[in-house]
């Protein structure tokens, strides 16, 4: 069997129906800064190096609903964060960037 090349994760993609806005609220809500930025494409870096996260215009995109119910568009990814304070996290990653409610110990955004 031939030796395994070398393989890199090196960026997660989100697609959404504007990839400038939903890339300004994980921006402003984790600190990272753009790696690049084009207006359907922009790349946030975290600080101290590691896996990427990019977002892409989907002109298609359905919003997904969670829980999803029968005939509800489900997630298909999510991204687990971890705060030291739920309710000051939430209250910080509110409008007018995105709006954000808390569900028990989950935070739940979602863009338009």
């Amino acid at each position: 069997m031939a030796e395994r090349p070398l393989l890199k994760l090196t960026s997660i993609v989100l697609d959404a129906p504007s990839a400038q806005d939903l890339a300004a609220f994980y921006e402003r809500l984790l600190g990272w800064s753009r790696h690049e930025d084009e207006s359907d494409w922009v790349v946030l870096a975290p600080p101290d190096g590691g896996t990427w996260l990019a977002f892409q215009d989907e002109p298609a995109y359905v919003r997904p609903v969670w829980p999803a119910g029968p005939g509800d568009p489900p997630m298909m990814t999510h991204l687990d964060i971890k705060v030291d304070d739920l309710e000051a996290a939430s209250a910080y990653g509110r409008p007018p960037v995105l709006p954000l409610s808390v569900t028990g110990d989950r935070l739940s955004g979602s863009a338009s």
